[in-house]
């Protein structure tokens, strides 16, 4: 990874999971897509996921084929905006499938000038631990490996402190997401590279349930006789896909309190309680996140950035009470919403 990059990434940075922008009749909607990449932009973010999660794994789909045209257009609209930012994009591109389809992506991702892969470990189920540490090897040779810790209730699998133990053992290790939404798989990852001394991989919250808390939280663990502390300082989150200018303020919020050493503000656990009812809403909690991406690109479309929160699979959409949960946390918590940033922008970013 370019030393500058790997400079940004360690430092912690906002990093939206990006959607897929459709229109009413669930065509690929390339404008209102600029449009999303440059509010990420402009909110603050440092870095944008594509072909992940939230983006929909069924871009991958031949009769879809929407894997390449949108890395290929986010090297085109990110190449521009670097060109207007104080610092680069960084770039991650979602990597799925068994090897094969793996490297085939990965190599991709790299030829198109994207930074790191978020490796989805999802099609790899009945794998062993040690061929689940071949397989993030292999990737691992082709693009630097954002590693992936993906909830079960969607897709993940479960990863024991031992497979983080033997990943962290693989050179081109970067970064990893932490997503399990479990404190105790969350604190695997956190010891795991603790115990390794792999103080050059950057921790990644992906826990859309506990942001705050985990961006907050300095771990401590003995090592050879010493303390050993590492943080979580940055977020890859699908949650910061929308209103992203206030999940920059929080991180830079966070940055400062752990830096300065003091005790925890009363108030940034109430606001990390927020954030978290916030997130029930949008993810869909109450129909085990059936609704999740729905969610997330409802609240870009009432905000004019998306034509619409349709997903390629008719199947995924709001659920039942979904959208008044949304009213509800909109209305209580208004000093987590970024509309009235978006409203001033979206012409612009329409152009």
């Amino acid at each position: 990874m370019d030393p500058h990059i790997g400079e940004i990434l360690n430092g912690g940075v906002v990093i939206p999971a990006s959607p897929l922008a459709l229109d009413e009749n669930r065509r690929f909607d390339e404008p209102s897509q600029q449009a999303l990449w440059r509010y990420y932009s402009d909110a603050g973010a440092g870095g944008i996921a594509v072909g992940v999660h939230t983006t929909q794994f069924a871009i991958r789909d031949p009769k879809i084929g929407l894997f390449r045209p949108l890395l290929e257009l986010a090297r085109e609209v990110f190449d521009q905006l670097d060109l207007t930012r104080f610092q680069p994009l960084i770039r991650i591109a979602g990597i799925c499938g068994r090897t094969e389809q793996a490297l085939a992506e990965a190599t991709l991702a790299r030829q198109l000038g994207f930074h790191a892969g978020l490796l989805s470990l999802a099609a790899m189920r009945d794998a062993t631990l040690s061929e689940l540490v071949n397989h993030c090897r292999e990737v691992a040779a082709v693009i630097p490996l954002f590693g992936f810790y993906l909830q079960p209730a969607v897709g993940g699998l479960v990863l024991p402190y031992a497979f983080w133990r033997q990943l962290a053992e693989v050179e081109n290790l970067v970064a990893i997401k932490i997503a399990p939404f479990n404190r105790y798989q969350t604190l695997d990852v956190v010891r795991a590279m603790a115990d390794a001394g792999r103080d050059d991989v950057a921790l990644y919250t992906g826990n859309d349930d506990n942001i705050v808390i985990d961006l907050l939280t300095v771990y401590r663990f003995p090592r050879n006789g010493a303390t050993v502390e590492r943080r979580i300082v940055g977020g890859l989150l699908g949650h910061w896909a929308v209103w992203t200018k206030k999940a920059v303020d929080i991180l830079r919020d966070c940055h400062a309190i752990v830096s300065s050493g003091k005790p925890v503000p009363g108030d940034m656990l109430t606001l990390a309680a927020q954030v978290t009812d916030m997130n029930a809403a949008l993810f869909d909690v109450a129909h085990n996140f059936r609704g999740c991406i729905a969610g997330v690109q409802e609240v870009l479309r009432r905000q004019g950035l998306l034509r619409s929160n349709l997903c390629l699979d008719p199947a995924e959409r709001l659920s039942p009470g979904q959208a008044e949960e949304l009213d509800r946390v909109v209305s209580a918590y208004p000093h987590l919403v970024d509309d009235d940033f978006v409203a001033e922008h979206r012409q612009r970013w329409l152009r």
